[in-house]
């Protein structure tokens, strides 16, 4: 099995800035990609960012510019900078990992279980 485990959300004033971690561990042979969602109450889960092994990445077009997503892969760790945090930011944000195991050998979608961010205006 393999467990995401995040940290860093919290309350902050708009405009100012947020780091999430989540990092990967377990039965892990490989981590494809790892991401970032996020889903704000009444809202459909939606992506924030991902970054895959080659390390190109992917950013939701309301977060461009304002939030970096990197990686480090000998910790099998997931960052997200969030900088120029506006309300509209205020989620549950949900890390994703596309995993292969080192048990089975077969790829598999794993989710952490949510860190609430709060922006307040």
């Amino acid at each position: 099995q393999v467990q995401l485990v995040e940290s860093g959300g919290g309350l902050v004033q708009a405009g100012g800035s947020l780091r999430l971690s989540c990092a990967a561990s377990g039965s892990i042979f490989s981590i494809n990609a790892m991401g970032w969602y996020r889903q704000a109450p009444g809202r459909q889960r939606e992506l924030v960012a991902d970054i895959i092994s080659g390390g190109n990445t992917h950013y939701g077009d309301s977060v461009k510019g304002r939030f970096t997503i990197s990686r480090d892969n000998a910790k099998n760790t997931v960052y997200l900078q969030m900088n120029s945090l506006k309300p509209e930011d205020t989620a549950v944000y949900y890390c994703n990992a596309l995993v292969i195991s080192s048990v089975t050998m077969r790829r598999s979608d794993y989710w952490g279980q949510g860190t609430q961010v709060t922006v307040s205006s």
